[in-house]
Formats: structure tokens, C-alpha cells, sequence
């Protein structure tokens, strides 16, 4: 029995996650999660969470070179509207995910909104 196990290549790039506990532990499940001394690739916001504590995490996660997508439950999106309004890079692209809780709605989702207006449709 031969296996042709190869290790990621160092140019991979990661997917950042923010979000309630279960939707993160569903990602690191899957095997998104990346931690080392310096920093992680997720955050699990709890209804005690601080807003300045998931501000700092996404400009981070936003401002790192290894991250090319980022996933938000659209409610903690909702949180911090002002930053999501104000970013402007497409890579991480940010995209915004219903949580266990709550529903997702289109018309929240900061992408959704661009994709609408470049498309010539009005809300």
C-alpha cells in the first residue's frame, strides 16, 4: 500500500472564520482551524463578547496575507456594519452566513448589496 501524501503548499491559503460557537466549531471540524503562538484563523463570538474584541479580530484577520476568504454570521456582521461598509479589498473576500439562530437576509449582506447596484437593481 502506497500513499502519495503531499503537504499543503506554503503559498495555501487560509479561510477565516467569525462567528457563534456552533458555526465555528463546525468549520474547525471540517478543518479550517489554524492556531499558532502569534494568532488563529477564527473567533467564536459569545453573547458576552465584546464589539471592540471582534473589531480588532477583523482587522486583523482582514490585514493578513494568508487569508483568502473570511466568513461572518451575518448577525455579528451586523455588529460591526461600520468596518464591513468601509472595506474595500476583494481578498479575504468577505461573505456573510446565517448562524443556528438566526436567519440570513439578503438585504443585510454588504455583498449582496454591491452585487445588486452592479447589476443595476434597486432595493
Amino acid at each position: 500500500f502506497h500513499t502519495n501524501f503531499e503537504p499543503m503548499d506554503e503559498s495555501g491559503k487560509l479561510i477565516g472564520v467569525i462567528g457563534d460557537e456552533d458555526t465555528v466549531t463546525g468549520f474547525l471540524l471540517a478543518g479550517v482551524g489554524q492556531r499558532n503562538a502569534e494568532s488563529s484563523n477564527f473567533l467564536v463570538v459569545k453573547s458576552d463578547t465584546d464589539v471592540s474584541v471582534v473589531e480588532e479580530f477583523f482587522k486583523k484577520l482582514t490585514s493578513r496575507e494568508d487569508v483568502a476568504i473570511i466568513l461572518i454570521n451575518q448577525s455579528i456582521a451586523n455588529d460591526i456594519r461600520h468596518l464591513i461598509r468601509d472595506y474595500k479589498k476583494m481578498i479575504p473576500t468577505l461573505l456573510e452566513i446565517p448562524s443556528k439562530e438566526k436567519a440570513y437576509d439578503p438585504e443585510q449582506d454588504y455583498i449582496m448589496q454591491r452585487v445588486n447596484m452592479i447589476m443595476g437593481f434597486q432595493a
